[in-house]
């Protein structure tokens, strides 16, 4: 007989059980091992940068300047000048530190009651944050003795702001590891009533976990990483883990359910489950390499890290497990929860069917209306998620400022809104960075003099004369990040630096965090369209290949548009016009992260490629068993209902940890991937998908001439199977109850 490559892959791990589960922890140690003893090298921020603030960070790189971290302190009074003796103590225990360099006098404002101290951290500015910590006891300290003199101190800078990210995403992730696996645990308890069969799934998605940390730390050493990177990594490889194992763990017990002796069990799961997780997982790896053609770093890295970890819980589904399932055997249902052990008796079922589960029972009822009035159906879930998608109109995009990022109520937050309020453009100015064959010429410096009087109170002029580069610190207005300081920064660009350096011999470009800000969202707005027609054309030609049909190709893009423009609209009602913040801890903030629309747009397109090939597969079985289009559709359906409803249920429950984490970023990229998620797998499946299939007819099924050169690659040809070494508890003796 034939078989695919699935099918040969789960008999040869179930021949070479030994071989297989030690090849599996052979990898993940390795991988461990090596990453652990590499490391792992993050993006500096020349490295993130994109556009004329990413040239500006690059001048200033090769030219060998290193701007130290700046620190800003202030210290408010009841009275005018009462800060004075505080801000003179605090300065004399900030320099006891060692710590800190270019101490500044206090800067006073307008009305007299605060002060800013200005100053910078000691070496590489990359280093800063491990060094702080120092400073950050004395001001904590100064701010407690104040507290009883009426004396408020608030601290923002580059050094404290990075050491606040990097412990909040350190401890983000610690918790969603240890609130995402217990529930991923206790929902596949729920589903199969078995400890042995709950723990499989997760304890092989934790391993690809491992495995591709270590793999993703090696990769780092090409491709610089951004921090919030290994979260999305974990995010990732838990919830299409959990999915891989469940969709065909799942099959494997229907099968046995249905009187199939484990030998034949396992090798159906193989050929059809095993089948399904190959083409999902290799649709999964394409979608998000299309990120590569963002330009950007951040999705490089983020493409990296998804496509590692979907590789390894890939083939650790199809290889590792079948192997731990054919050792097990009946031992898979040790560990029995009462009254959550469901499993039906063997011969309960039709040969090839699977259990008459609750899920199915309740996918039966629902597809009986749905399968006699397909149009309604249709249109009224279509409507419904256009609804939903309505708010995206008007989404507004914005790399979130710190207030935005952290909450409102945030420390950090907190003082960064004060310290903007009294000393507008203090924390974030606007730089630009000048790089002439000689710096010193006179029109170079009539140019660079210019500017700097052109630029306002304020303006700061630096020039390396050794590098010949000349730096300009141009604060902004407000905060330095709103429409204020937007409309100042396209003045300077557009119209401020051109006049001063037209026809000078010299390059100058405007940099700074709203610069760069400016700059990335730009490249995102180029990146999208080719991103997208990457990831079209890849589903399209996977599903071609896979069904042979491109009705089903199409249908397949339009659903996962409809669950992307419904995530949008969520995310744009919840976070943009905070309708129903509130609920999940969360603030309305005004627009999305501007990462966010791409990410969520490949994430979902892969992702929802999980439950429409399991169901669509186990569709195309039905009918190259003879069924007709309709019926075909109703066993498909409510065979795979319940492995669809299980995997869900994970994946909604581990993308809701983090809505519920810290950072709005976070926050936004659970909502939107688990809203889309439960949509797919619920509104999507269980009435769109078959109320078209059924109004489509036997055009779902039908190859053009100009495509039957296409190879069948069907489930796998009927016939004798070898048989499988297995011990005897996988023996149909054994095995009968």
């Amino acid at each position: 007989m034939r078989r695919n490559l699935a099918a040969r892959l789960g008999v040869w791990s179930a021949h070479h059980r030994r071989t297989a589960v030690l090849g599996w922890l052979a990898l993940v140690v390795l991988a461990t091992v090596l990453g652990g003893a590499s490391g792992t090298v993050t993006a500096t921020d020349d490295e993130m940068g994109v556009g004329d603030s990413g040239r500006a960070a690059g001048i200033l790189k090769d030219a060998g300047i290193d701007e130290p971290a700046g620190e800003l302190v202030m210290v408010t009074a009841r009275t005018p000048d009462g800060w004075r003796e505080v801000a003179a103590d605090l300065s004399k225990a900030l320099t006891a530190t060692g710590d800190v360099t270019r101490l500044q006098e206090p800067l006073r404002s307008e009305d007299g009651k605060d002060a800013l101290l200005r100053f910078e951290i000691k070496g590489p500015s990359d280093e800063a944050a491990d060094r702080v910590e120092p400073v950050l006891d004395t001001v904590a300290e100064a701010k407690e003795a104040g507290a009883a003199h009426g004396i408020a101190i608030h601290q923002f800078g580059e050094a404290s702001s990075e050491k606040h990210l990097s412990d909040l995403l350190a401890d983000d992730l610690k918790r969603a590891e240890f609130t995402a696996v217990p529930l991923a645990l206790g929902i596949l308890l729920v589903a199969f009533g078995a400890v042995v069969a709950a723990l499989l799934p997760v304890g092989l998605a934790l391993t690809a976990c491992v495995a591709a940390f270590g793999l993703l730390s090696l990769a780092s050493h090409q491709l610089h990483l951004f921090e919030t990177t290994y979260s999305v990594m974990f995010l990732m490889g838990l919830a299409v883990g959990v999915d891989y194992c469940l969709f065909y763990l799942r099959r494997e017990r229907d099968e046995r359910a249905a009187g199939h002796d484990a030998d034949t069990a396992l090798r159906i799961a193989a050929a059809t489950s095993g089948r399904a997780v190959l083409v999902s997982g290799l649709t999964v790896m394409v979608a998000m390499a299309g990120m590569f053609l963002s330009g950007l770093l951040l999705f490089k890295g983020f493409a990296v890290a998804t496509i590692l970890v979907v590789c390894v819980a890939m083939l650790g589904s199809v290889t590792v497990l079948p192997a731990l399932l054919a050792g097990l055997g009946d031992r898979i249902d040790a560990g029995r929860v009462p009254f959550l052990n469901r499993r039906a008796k063997r011969g309960g079922t039709r040969a090839g069917g699977g259990t008459a589960s609750s899920g199915g029972a309740v996918a039966s009822r629902l597809l009986r209306p749905v399968l006699a009035r397909p149009k309604f159906f249709a249109v009224g879930a279509t409507v419904l998620l256009l609804a939903l998608a309505a708010p995206a109109l008007g989404m507004k995009t914005e790399q979130l400022g710190l207030e935005k990022q952290f909450g409102s109520d945030a420390p950090l937050s907190i003082a960064y809104k004060k310290i903007t309020e009294e000393f507008p453009g203090g924390p974030a100015p606007a730089r630009v960075v000048v790089e002439a064959d000689d710096i010193g010429a006179p029109k170079v410096r009539d140019a660079l003099d210019t500017l700097t009087k052109q630029a306002g109170d304020g303006a700061e002029l630096t020039v390396h004369k050794a590098a010949d580069v000349a730096e300009i610190e141009v604060p902004l207005p407000g905060d330095g990040t709103g429409a204020e300081a937007k409309k100042a920064l396209g003045e300077l660009r557009d119209d401020t630096v051109p006049a001063a350096f037209e026809g000078v011999a010299a390059t100058a470009y405007v940099g700074g965090d709203l610069a760069s800000s400016e700059d990335f969202s730009d490249q995102l707005g180029r990146g999208i369209v080719p991103v997208f027609a990457f990831i079209a054309a890849v589903t399209f030609l996977l599903m071609l290949l896979s069904f042979r049909s491109v009705v089903i190709a199409v249908t397949s893009i339009a659903l996962n548009l409809l669950s992307v423009g419904a995530a949008y609209g969520v995310m744009t009602a919840v976070f943009q016009h905070g309708w129903g913040a509130e609920l999940i801890g969360s603030e309305q903030v005004g627009a999305i992260e501007n990462w966010m629309p791409l990410f969520v747009l490949v994430v979902l397109f892969g992702l929802s490629m999980d439950y429409h090939v399991f169901v669509v597969s186990r569709i195309s079985e039905s009918r190259e068993r003879g069924m007709d289009n309709r019926a075909a559709i109703r066993e498909g359906v409510t065979r795979t209902a319940g492995a669809v409803t299980g995997a869900a249920v994970i994946m909604v429950a581990v993308f809701a940890v983090f809505g519920t984490l810290s950072m709005q970023d976070m926050q936004q990229m659970g909502v939107g991937l688990g809203v889309a998620v439960l949509l797919d797998a619920t509104v999507v499946r269980m009435v769109l998908l078959p109320s078209v299939m059924a109004l489509l007819g036997e055009r779902n099924w039908r190859t053009p001439r100009w495509l039957s050169w296409l190879p069948r690659v069907s489930h796998e040809e009927a016939g004798p199977t070898a048989p499988l070494r297995t011990g005897r508890h996988n023996s149909p003796v054994a095995s009968r109850r």
